[in-house]
């Protein structure tokens, strides 16, 4: 398997397991992967109460240079919050509670179970 279909795969698997903890945590996943064009893409969007969140997924394998939480830098957040505009223009306007951004940082460990960090409100 090639390194770029290897990350996509660990990214889904990710993705998977991050949308399993915001339900967890009463969250509404409403869409996962919602491109826009060349502007890019969210990994999920999910509904908390009245408040829209836009949610970036970081998953990394035990043992890797950085933390997945320390992936997310404040380039990425302005770029998220450009897109949460755009999926708010697509989706028919801003949710009355407005707009969170979140990240859940997946770590794979060599043995056990996955760790599954959900840092809210992050920018």
């Amino acid at each position: 398997m090639n390194t770029n279909r290897a990350r996509s795969a660990l990214g889904r698997y990710g993705e998977t397991l991050a949308a399993r903890r915001l339900a967890e945590a009463g969250l509404t996943v409403l869409e996962r992967n919602w491109r826009c064009g060349r502007t890019g893409e969210i990994d999920i969007v999910a509904r908390d109460g009245d408040v829209l969140v836009v949610c970036e997924v970081k998953t990394r394998r035990a043992g890797a240079f950085e933390h997945p939480m320390a992936a997310v830098s404040p380039e990425k957040t302005r770029r998220l919050r450009g897109l949460a505009e755009h999926w708010i223009h697509a989706h028919g306007g801003a949710p009355p509670g407005g707009v969170r951004i979140d990240v859940v940082g997946v770590l794979l460990p060599r043995r056990g179970a996955p760790v599954v960090e959900h840092a809210r409100g992050v920018a």
